[in-house]
């Protein structure tokens, strides 16, 4: 069904992890009428089995809306969005394609540090914020307070804010009446050359590649032939339609309209987020303005664990680029651990999720490495490396300048515990900014950070010092000096390369012994000595050994003489040597992540 782009509302919610958005969507789809009663569930656009498990959402999903205002039938589409900072860029690529945001906040919660980075981007984007306060049905929600932390952090005038409670249902109605009168309608003229942007996709295994985009300019029909810019592909439109929320055919889509296109492209490599769709020939549009590269902020080696094909990982991980662009790979090859892949991810919860969803949507048994972030090495030859592998480290005397990541992060957080933050922050080598009051009882602080020691366990320790009051949000500014250097873990006097981690210089003692130490714990104990060490270079720094188990190979003797014994000893300690030379160490997978969990140590 073609709507006037005039009577047509593009919208997305945003808001801090936890403050309703999934469910105000929900309500939306019920007052709407566009899911009956009896099919509505919790979470109805979180279809992802790993999302309902979680309760969080992870992928932006698209659904198309009708609501009547003043005898006028108006099309919405929502697009819905995550809220945890790993999928930022999830959020990003949504607000692209709309004219407008709901910008939500948890009436107890208040303004959370994902709110107010979420509200930055899209007024970067030139969107019309619809403030909306959600949760007013909790026994202890501090309205009052939270519109005076809407006003100061986000100059959002309380008068503009829509009270609602998604659970109950309640101003609903105001709320759907302020996205049609606030929000812009898009523009652009159904009768132009054909472009469309797309904005996400996924692989169906009996349709291909299914791209979801929106109409920026012209109009697409069923049966009509297009073109990718980027890839240069002609294809078919041998279906479209729109998410109501699940896909229904329509035979054109124009301007404003948000839906997908099915084009048998059973190639994978062929649809590019962020691409431009227009019609083949020499009346081509020009390609629309797309998305900035998402930056992969954390690194780790995927690889199939014994009697897993290689092969099947690799199909596998090259569906899943499709459905989310933000993750990539390229394949490697450990002594350790035989053939895998490197993979980038945007942060730890995002790396999490990846790997679950290998293990239960492609049923793969995985061995994973430990995470680490990209470094920059200035070699004195000029040229300059980046480095996602510890092996991939050149020797110290051909380093210049080690260069490690630095994140600007803004914890909000009770303004009674500012000093335990900042006693926090100085212990990961955090430079202080600067501090901010939004009320009386909360303050907002600014530190620049080592991204190493943010995304390892700096979320949960601000959970447990703030007793879960407190939030952060971070982004990159930048590649700084540094004082750093690869701490080498050998096993049995053997470097083990996926253990290898990069680390600075002060912390390397500390980190070395403790590595050690956890290993000792994950290693089971075999038939011979093993010496696990840490190094810098040639130089050992810890060192703990696992004793051999021992046979008692004399308990048959009684008595009797003692030469018997001295030759089934010697005869015992000829053995093990033998198998210490030829026998190798069974390292198990917790011992990977082992190199992570050193917090103990502080």
């Amino acid at each position: 069904m073609s709507f006037d782009c005039r009577y047509i509302r593009n919208f997305s919610i945003i808001a801090h992890i936890d403050h309703g958005k999934s469910t105000l969507a929900d309500r939306l789809l019920e007052r709407t009428g566009t899911v009956e009663k009896r099919q509505l569930k919790e979470q109805m656009l979180d279809d992802m089995e790993l999302e309902r498990q979680r309760g969080i959402t992870i992928k932006a999903r698209a659904v198309r809306m009708e609501y009547s205002l003043d005898g006028q039938i108006y099309e919405l589409n929502l697009i819905d969005t995550p809220g945890h900072v790993d999928f930022h860029y999830e959020v990003s690529r949504s607000l692209a394609c709309c004219e407008g945001a709901v910008l939500l906040v948890d009436a107890f919660q208040g303004v959370e540090a994902q709110t107010v980075a979420n509200a930055y981007a899209a007024t970067s984007n030139n969107l019309t914020i619809v403030p909306v306060m959600n949760k007013i049905d909790l026994v202890h929600a501090r309205i009052d307070d939270v519109l005076a932390e809407m006003e100061s952090s986000l100059a959002i005038d309380p008068a503009d804010v829509i009270k609602v409670s998604a659970k109950t249902g309640v101003g609903i109605d105001e709320l759907l009446a302020a996205i049609i009168h606030t929000i812009p309608a898009p523009e652009g003229d159904p009768n132009a050359v054909l472009r469309a942007m797309i904005f996400d996709s996924h692989y169906d295994s009996y349709r291909g590649a299914i791209t979801y985009v929106r109409i920026v300019e012209g109009t697409v029909r069923k049966g009509q032939k297009i073109r990718f810019l980027e890839t240069s592909t002609t294809h078919e439109v041998l279906e479209l339609g729109q998410f109501v929320p699940q896909r229904r055919a329509c035979e054109s889509l124009s301007v404003g309209q948000v839906g997908y296109l099915v084009c048998n492209i059973k190639d994978v490599k062929q649809v590019h987020i962020g691409d431009t769709v227009t019609i083949p020939g020499d009346f081509a549009a020009s390609p629309l303005p797309g998305y900035k590269p998402p930056q992969r902020m954390v690194y780790c080696g995927l690889y199939p664990s014994e009697g897993e094909s290689f092969e099947d990982l690799r199909d596998s991980l090259e569906k899943l680029v499709i459905n989310d662009p933000s993750f990539e790979f390229s394949p490697e090859s450990s002594e350790a651990l035989g053939f895998g892949f490197r993979c980038g991810f945007l942060g730890l919860l995002h790396m999490e999720i990846i790997q679950q969803r290998l293990e239960k949507e492609a049923d793969l048994d995985l061995v994973q490495t430990a995470p680490n972030v990209t470094y920059q090495i200035l070699k004195k030859t000029g040229e300059t490396l980046e480095i996602r592998n510890p092996q991939d480290v050149p020797d110290t005397g051909q380093i210049e300048e080690f260069r490690q990541p630095i994140v600007r992060t803004n914890f909000i957080i009770p303004a009674n515990l500012i000093g335990p933050i900042m006693q926090m922050c100085t212990d990961r080598r955090g430079a202080y900014l600067k501090t901010e009051y939004l009320s009386p009882t909360r303050a907002m602080i600014t530190f620049d950070l080592p991204l190493a020691e943010v995304i390892y366990d700096l979320h949960d320790k601000l959970k447990s010092v703030t007793r879960g009051y407190g939030t952060m949000d971070y982004e990159l500014i930048g590649y700084f000096p540094a004082d750093l250097v690869r701490l080498d873990i050998l096993v049995g006097s053997k470097k083990v390369d996926a253990l290898s981690i990069i680390c600075d210089r002060r912390d390397a003692d500390r980190r070395g012994r403790a590595i050690v130490k956890k290993l000792r714990t994950e290693i089971d104990r075999h038939m011979f000595e093993i010496a696990l060490q840490a190094a810098i270079g040639t130089k050992v720094i810890a060192r703990e050994t696992i004793s051999a188990m021992r046979k008692n190979v004399t308990a048959k003797c009684y008595g009797g003489d003692i030469s018997r014994k001295k030759k089934l000893w010697a005869k015992q300690k000829e053995g093990k040597k033998r198998m210490k030379s030829i026998g190798s160490v069974d390292i198990p997978q917790k011992a990977f992540m082992a190199v992570l969990d050193t917090e103990g140590e502080r």
